[in-house]
């Protein structure tokens, strides 16, 4: 399988963009990236909780946007653009009160005006927390 990345990611260029953001304020790190897809991890933690003290569903949100966003920022056409989101849903599917999420984001459409990504969280014993879907709409910057 050939990359779809037009701007190849690396751990470390999607870690310093994303300093002084809600991405490093909530503690996502960037784990891994394939020829299709971005990963990265959330604590569970007091950033990331809701006042039951489990898993908030909007720190889900948060991080399926970013991994989505990030991942359609790396596979633009056209110099001159920007991917930026225009639609998220996520289901919630079970609750986590400690240690990581992972989220994965692959692609279900790279268009040349809408990108539609697909973000799976799972817990660190690899049970699904949530998934999200975001359609991103590429406007000229």
């Amino acid at each position: 399988m050939s990359s779809i990345w037009t701007i190849t990611p690396t751990i470390e260029s999607m870690t310093e963009h994303s300093l002084e953001t809600a991405v490093s304020h909530m503690g996502i790190e960037f784990t891994d990236v394939g020829d299709d897809y971005i990963s990265a991890r959330m604590p569970v933690d007091e950033r990331t909780v809701q006042p039951h003290r489990i898993l908030h569903g909007g720190a889900s949100v948060v991080l399926a946007e970013t991994l989505g966003s990030v991942a359609a920022n790396h596979c633009l056409r056209k110099e001159g653009t920007a991917g930026v989101g225009l639609e998220i849903n996520a289901n919630h599917i079970r609750s986590v009160s400690k240690g990581w999420v992972h989220g994965t984001a692959r692609p279900l459409h790279v268009g040349g005006s809408t990108q539609v990504w697909e973000i799976r969280i799972e817990t660190d014993e690899g049970k699904l927390v949530c998934v999200s879907r975001i359609t991103m709409a590429v406007i000229n910057l």
